[in-house]
């Protein structure tokens, strides 16, 4: 989850982006008590997303305080308190990004520097969490066991992360995991996949790396590929829309969902319409005051 899960802000209540930006904060702290500072560094925005998801699923209230962070270390901010939940999900967050830098620096990309950062984090989060630790490198072992047969199906070769983002919902729902939320992660855990290979079709192109998009169709070029293969496309991306939309429907919510439900139904398919059009992404940044 690195990028690509946002919300659609001009259809974002008020409310809902105060509590957002109380979250992303809050979560920053989170980082900090379970990993130490420098491990704050890599905080997303998609973990802010999942922040608030699991909690209204699991009913854990977020307890907003004004307090000082070291960004704005003189003017308070309401900030999410860091409850366990939000420990935990800090720890994910750096697991996540200490390994997504392992994988960049084996395809030959920069990152060393940047990886010794978070190495002191990872290990406090996988001690930490060691069962968390466990789920993200098994479900990666697999993932880089698929890429290296040469999967052809991109739906076969999204099936590892999505496991991986199924069952760490599991783990960190609880007794409040289900049917409908390991069927709901699991689709969102494959469009992340397939979003990301999509997006990066040319730059694997150019570099001879692993894109299932790329053994699928053989097209040159990402534009090409839309242009080629636009509906086939297009109906794999509105299946697991859809699926998206159905589990969601099943899924008891605690507190308002408005601030969910804008990101699934509304800033996941606006996100894949930008790939498809291959728009660079948008930078987002959350405003704080």
């Amino acid at each position: 989850m690195f990028g690509y899960v946002r919300y659609d802000l001009p259809n974002l209540y008020v409310k809902d982006m105060q509590l957002y930006q109380a979250m992303y904060c809050g979560l920053c702290k989170g980082i900090g008590a379970s990993c130490g500072q420098f491990a704050r560094l890599g905080l997303t925005y998609d973990m802010t997303f999942l922040s608030a998801l699991l909690h209204n699923m699991t009913g854990t209230d977020v307890k907003i305080v004004r307090q000082n962070c070291f960004e704005h270390a003189i003017r308070k901010r309401p900030i999410a308190e860091a409850d366990e939940l939000t420990q935990q999900l800090g720890a994910l967050n750096t697991i996540l990004v200490y390994y997504k830098l392992t994988d960049d620096i084996a395809d030959g990309e920069r990152g060393r520097g940047r990886r010794a950062l978070f190495r002191r984090g990872f290990r406090r989060a996988a001690k930490r969490y060691p069962k968390m630790k466990e789920l993200v490198l098994g479900y990666m072992r697999e993932q880089e066991a698929a890429e290296r047969a040469k999967t052809h199906s991109p739906e076969r070769a999204a099936d590892p992360t999505a496991c991986m983002l199924r069952a760490l919902s599991a783990y960190l729902l609880g007794e409040h995991a289900s049917e409908w939320t390991d069927a709901l992660f699991y689709s969102l855990g494959k469009w992340i996949y397939l979003i990301d290979a999509l997006d990066d079709y040319d730059e694997d192109v150019k570099k001879g790396r692993y894109n299932p998009f790329v053994l699928a169709y053989g097209a040159k070029s990402r534009a090409a590929l839309v242009r080629e293969q636009g509906e086939e496309l297009s109906f794999l991306f509105d299946t697991l829309f859809y699926d998206l939309r159905e589990n969601l429907a099943h899924i008891p919510f605690h507190f308002n969902r408005d601030l969910t439900d804008n990101v699934i139904l509304r800033g996941i398919p606006l996100e894949t319409a930008r790939v498809m059009r291959g728009e660079p992404r948008k930078k987002t940044r959350i405003r704080l005051g």
